[in-house]
Order: structure tokens, then C-alpha cells, then sequence
């Protein structure tokens, strides 16, 4: 502290729970302005999970099938993750089961882009199923 005095500067506590604590003569606002700086850097660098999804019906054409199986191909090659699913307008929640084989069939088609990271699930009038691309 008298060290600290002398230099009109300020003693930092650096690591605390260290034994002996290590401490450091600095100015304390400089020493804060690094520390935001350091964590403003490792929150930029922190990867953000996207989340794409595709709609279906439960009796979607062969070619819309494949139009949107296109895109979630593109989807999980750019790194994104993918929440494929099926939604039952009104009566059509009698063909859960085609809703079910649909989503399936979308997963075994893109096993070698992404997957799958929850298997398809009934919430209320939606089937949702997720799918996570596979690292590179």
C-alpha cells in the first residue's frame, strides 16, 4: 500500500482466492477498461446458434418435399441448426402418422448433412423434430 501511495497509483487485487492473493500496482480505471475490452472480445468470438425452420404439411407433394429439402440442405451445410416441422390445420391432425413418416423420411435423407437432436414430438397441432448440423 505505501509502495502504491508513493506512485499515486492504486493496488488491484488481481486473483483473490490465489494464496497469497496477488496484487498489482496500476490505475484502476485502466485496469477495468481492459478487463471489459478482454470481455467484449470473448463475447464477440462466442458462436450464435441459428435456427432455421421448415414448414410442412401433412400430405406435402413429392416436389414441394424436395424443394424444401433442398433448403434444408443449405441450411445445415452453412452451419445453422434446423427445426423441421409438420402442422395440422383443423381436422388434418388424423394424419399424424403421415406427419410422423414425412419427418422421418426427412431425417434419413439428411443424415450425412446433420443429426438429429430431437426426434419428431406432438405439441398440440405441431410435430416438430430438430436437427443439428455435423461438424466439418
Amino acid at each position: 500500500m505505501d509502495i502504491a501511495n508513493e506512485l499515486e497509483l492504486d493496488l488491484v487485487e488481481i486473483s483473490p482466492k490465489a494464496d497469497p492473493p496477488v496484487c498489482k500496482i496500476m490505475e484502476y480505471k485502466k485496469f477495468l477498461y481492459e478487463q471489459k475490452k478482454r470481455e467484449k472480445i470473448l463475447k464477440a468470438k462466442a458462436t450464435k446458434v441459428v435456427i432455421k425452420e421448415i414448414r410442412f404439411g401433412p400430405q406435402t407433394d413429392d416436389h414441394d418435399y424436395e424443394f424444401k429439402k433442398k433448403h434444408a440442405i443449405k441450411f445445415l451445410s452453412e452451419g445453422a441448426k434446423l427445426k423441421a416441422y409438420v402442422f395440422f390445420k383443423g381436422r388434418s391432425i388424423i394424419y399424424k402418422d403421415q406427419g410422423q413418416i414425412l419427418l422421418l423420411k426427412l431425417a434419413q435423407e439428411l443424415e450425412e448433412y446433420g443429426k438429429v437432436e430431437q426426434m419428431p414430438k406432438l405439441e398440440g397441432k405441431r410435430m416438430t423434430m430438430f436437427l443439428s448440423p455435423k461438424k466439418k
